[in-house]
């Protein structure tokens, strides 16, 4: 750019000198050679004094520079005596006896500090057994051979409920009655609003911290007994009630889950729904409809499917989840029988949650037949964007042998058992049955 500019300005010169001489040469008569001897003067001045004035800007620039530079160098050698100082300060730290049993000590007052808290638990848990073997031996007479006898055989939940081992008053209301009539109690119970919603914490491991909440279902018969789903859920299906009973539970979780966020934002809550509500075309739509007007609560309320039901999706399920993602909303698999799956495949449909039975991650006849090792499970699930937890924890041991598999969250009657939510956190204006899109949270759950 200054060679250009160079050139032209010299060109310039050359016609103001040729100018000079012309004129002086047409218009004052002066002879040729006088002519051109003023216009040659012309031009030697003109270039001596663009020449003059180039190195006079050259100058101040170059001035400029050496300043900037002088300066830049200053900073650089504060940063360097800066830098200097440090390096010697961390160097007498180091070689100081005192930071070096600090820095050994650390990590193992950190992993003491850790079993510390797990022995406490551990013994507040065996103190409280022992209050309860206290209280059974003062009251027992019975013959020694009375303890020996098999314990009952413990229900297996349903889709709609937690996968827990508990064993509720009640559990067989049905036996004995033919598939019509439980079909009829049940949809009598459906329709007086007599299915009640209970939760169990999901904790964070080691601390215990709980950071989600399962919905679990129980139907309350007209005599007050508590019936678990894995009772009822079968004939429902059979009889075409899922739909609804999913659409009033997916209502109540909504109401649920905005009372939790009232006392921490960092608190979710799972809602277990049935593949036949996926399939349903009006009972869906209506779901869909509700969801979308709460589409702010998707971060904080995961639908969870069974693997099983997972297996069996078609085209029509896969539609369901995919107009469900498409709001916000995660999805959690569970009731895991075995490992043979795709991470990346689960994550592609919005699969966010993983829950595995402890029993079956610590089964070593499993990780022989599995495609994954139970060991590398949670890191394989943690590349997908999947979260892995156990369920169904019920001893100390357990919680101890899932440190080892990086397990962040636990589910079971370890922690707490399913407890049921305040009957007037789900209602409004006195009715639990017809929740509305923008009520105001009221009581909070009778949950610990």
């Amino acid at each position: 750019m200054r060679r250009i500019s160079a050139v032209f300005i010299a060109s310039c010169v050359v016609l103001i000198a040729v100018s000079i001489g012309a004129v002086l040469y047409l218009g004052f008569n002066l002879d040729a050679s006088t002519s051109a001897m003023v216009a040659l003067a012309a031009l030697t001045g003109m270039a001596l004094f663009n020449s003059v004035s180039n190195r006079l800007r050259d100058r101040t620039d170059l001035g400029d520079q050496i300043a900037d530079l002088s300066r830049g160098t200053a900073d650089l050698a504060r940063q360097v005596a800066e830098i200097s100082r440090r390096i010697n300060t961390a160097e007498a730290k180091i070689a100081s006896p005192t930071y070096r049993a600090r820095a050994a000590n650390d990590p193992l007052a950190t992993e003491i500090g850790e079993l510390g808290a797990l022995v406490k638990q551990i013994a507040q848990t065996v103190a409280s057994h022992a209050a309860a073997l206290q209280k059974q031996g003062a009251l027992s007479v019975r013959p020694a051979i009375s303890a020996a006898k098999p314990e009952p055989t413990r229900p297996v939940e349903s889709p709609l409920t937690i996968a827990g081992n508990d064993v509720i008053p009640g559990a067989e209301r049905f036996r004995g009655l033919s598939r019509d009539s439980v079909a009829d109690l049940i949809s009598k119970a459906v329709d007086a609003n007599r299915i009640d919603l209970y939760l169990q914490p999901i904790v964070t491991l080691p601390q215990r911290k709980v950071r989600y909440y399962e919905a679990v279902s129980r139907l309350r018969t007209e005599d007050g007994d508590i019936v678990p789903a894995g009772d009822f859920i079968d004939v429902a299906e059979s009889v075409g009630l899922m739909p609804k009973i999913d659409n009033l539970a997916g209502f109540r979780c909504v109401q649920v889950t905005r009372r939790l966020l009232l006392k921490s934002r960092d608190v979710g809550l799972f809602c277990n729904v049935s593949a036949a509500s996926l399939t349903d075309a009006l009972m869906f739509r209506q779901f869909l409809d509700f969801m979308d007007a709460n589409r702010a609560l998707a971060s904080s309320l995961m639908f969870e499917f069974t693997q099983e039901a997972y297996r069996n999706f078609g085209p029509i399920e896969h539609e369901s989840l995919a107009a469900l993602a498409e709001r916000g909303f995660r999805f959690s698999m569970d009731h895991v029988t075995d490992l043979h799956m795709e991470p990346n495949e689960l994550a592609s449909r919005s699969f966010r949650f993983l829950k595995v039975p402890a029993r079956l991650l610590l089964n070593k006849t499993t990780a022989n037949q599995s495609d994954i090792d139970p060991e590398d499970l949670a890191d394989l699930m943690a590349r997908s964007g999947i979260d892995l937890i156990a369920e169904r924890i019920e001893t100390e041991t357990t919680v101890v042998d899932l440190l080892d598999y990086d397990v962040r969250f636990g589910q079971g009657f370890l922690f707490s058992p399913p407890r049921p939510v305040r009957a007037e956190a789900l209602q409004r204006n006195g009715d639990a049955s017809k929740p509305g899109v923008n009520e105001s949270p009221g009581a909070l759950l009778a949950v610990s």
